[in-house]
Parts: C-alpha cells; structure tokens; sequence
C-alpha cells in the first residue's frame, strides 16, 4: 500500500509539473474570450481534455508500437510531438503579434462568441494532449495499476483547475506577463519539437530560465507600482 501512494506521489507532482505547461497556455487562449465565457472555457475545456487524456491511456495500452518507428524513422508519438511543438509555436508567434499590434479585439470581432469559445476549448484539448503524451508513457512504465494513473490525472485536474483562474486572470491584465508567458510557450514549442526529432533537452534548462524571468518581470512590476505610489504622494504634499 505504501508504495503505491509512493508512486501515486510521484506521477502527481509529475503531471502537476506539466500543468504549469498547461495554465499557461489556458491562460493565454482565455485571455482572448469575453470575461463572462473565460471560466467556462476554462472548466470545460480542461473536462474534456481530462476525459481525452483518460481515453488516450488506454489506447496507449492498446498501441504497444507507440513509440516504434513507421514513416522515415518516427514514431506516433514522435509525429504527435512534432505537430504539437509547431502548433504551439504557431499559436504563440501569432497571439504575440496580435497583442503588441494592438489587434486582438479586431481578431476577437471577426468571430461570433459561441465560435470563439469552441476554438478556445478545442485548442486547449489539443496542447494538453500534446503536453500529457510523454507523461502518460512515462506512467505506464512505471506502473500496470490503471486506478494509480487515472488518480493522478484526476488529482493534477483538480490542482490546475483551482489555479488556472487566478494566475490566468493576473496574466490577462499584465500585458507585459502576457508577453512573458507566450514567450515561455516558444521555448516549449521548440523543446517539445526537439524531443519529437529524439533530442532530448532537460526541464531543468528550460523552467529555471523561466522562474528568473518570472522573478525578474515582478521586480520590475514591483517597482512600477511603487513609482507610482511615490510620484503620486510627492504631488499630494
């Protein structure tokens, strides 16, 4: 019994690892959502990927050729990873562009609200998806218990979607944060990419970067915030 709440333990904080990944980019497909339709996406989008992710197990326990080679040396979970990292990279490019041309409600006009919100969901199962691949193949060769798997994506669920609205909300209204984050979303565009070619790149190389960035970019809105503080007590005397 105990090692198997060991092992529920480990694949937790392995998909809560990854769930950074992913609030990140629910933050960022929202933020494009009127504030009423933002929590919807949010929650549904992240049930349906939870049922995806869950029916993706067992068909990856089906699929024992997942990770054999079929077209020019890739396998399926190669291609996935691949087309993945692209999209991510796509999509990250492109809200960048939107957000400091000044055109996301121009692009947000162009479509009606329902349209919005099921791109927005269908997006987000999408990269969870792409995200949980290697997580979901990693479990399965740590462990044959479906319940332990199964309970871990469920708890992980739970935990991303507690946080994905207040972190995603303070995203939304930090423009330069905005910016931050889709940056983060290159850098795992192009890892997830690399990993889909068999080259392999440490997390730790990629999140610590990222935490300095973080660290930085709240130092600076620190500081902004108390300029203003500043400013605004010497003119009242």
């Amino acid at each position: 019994m105990a090692d198997s709440f060991t092992l529920l333990m480990l694949l937790v904080g392995l998909e809560l690892v990854l769930g950074v990944d992913n609030i990140l980019v629910i933050s960022i497909f929202v933020g494009r959502l009127p504030k009423s339709e933002r929590n919807r996406a949010r929650v549904f989008g992240l049930a349906v990927a939870l049922v995806a992710r869950i029916l993706m197990l067992f068909i990856l326990l089906k699929l024992a050729g997942l990770t054999n080679n079929i077209v020019l040396g890739f396998s399926i979970r190669d291609i996935i990873l691949l087309s993945g990292g692209l999209f991510l990279l796509w999509k990250a490019v492109k809200e960048i562009h939107l957000t400091v041309e000044f055109k996301e409600e121009k692009q947000r006009a162009l479509q009606s609200a329902s349209k919005n919100l099921l791109s927005v969901i269908y997006q987000i199962v999408i990269l969870d998806i792409v995200f949980s691949i290697d997580s979901v193949v990693t479990a399965i060769g740590l462990t044959d218990k479906i319940w332990i798997i199964i309970t871990s994506v469920i708890v992980s669920f739970l935990a991303i979607l507690a946080f994905a609205k207040p972190i995603g909300e303070f995203i939304i209204r930090k423009p330069t944060l905005k910016i931050l984050a889709l940056s983060f979303l290159i850098t795992i565009g192009v890892t997830i990419f690399m990993e889909g070619l068999h080259q392999h790149v440490p997390k730790a190389y990629i999140y610590l970067p990222m935490g300095f960035a973080l660290f930085v970019e709240i130092l600076q809105l620190r500081y902004e915030k108390n300029k203003d503080k500043h400013f605004s007590a010497s003119e009242s005397s």
